[in-house]
């Protein structure tokens, strides 16, 4: 994964480059622009969206939904990465997308299934040590 990573910002360079040298380097450029207007609406639609429906949840006095973040989330990367130039990070978030796809993935992320409760009471008895 760490070779991956190191590679991508070279990987994506050599992309671009042979699309420009396929279709042109002012539709190269304007591919790149498209696709940074693209993840920067695509995360500004999103975070608004998660802000109403956390405002949602709170008014209705109910627990947050983890999953409902983590969805809102992996779309808010999904925008990052085609706000990247190149065209692997492209293809990743258009394929992240895919709503089955990331919320399978989300859940083979998660390495427990987190139950979240409203209150808990304990009862017992007690006594002071300080008197």
């Amino acid at each position: 994964m760490r070779i991956f990573l190191l590679l991508l910002p070279w990987l994506e360079l050599w992309t671009l480059i042979e699309l420009g040298s396929d279709i042109g380097a002012f539709q190269t450029i304007a591919y790149v622009l498209l696709t940074m207007l693209l993840g920067g609406w695509l995360i500004r639609r999103q975070g608004e969206g998660m802000l109403m429906k956390v405002k949602q949840e709170f008014d209705g006095s109910r627990a947050l939904n983890p999953g409902l973040l983590a969805d809102g989330l992996a779309m808010v990367f999904c925008g990052l990465l085609l706000m990247m130039p190149g065209l692997i990070t492209d293809v990743l978030g258009l394929v992240m997308m895919i709503g089955p796809l990331r919320r399978f993935l989300l859940r083979r992320s998660q390495p427990v299934d987190v139950k979240v409760q409203s209150s808990i009471t304990l009862e017992g008895d007690f006594q002071r040590l300080d008197d």
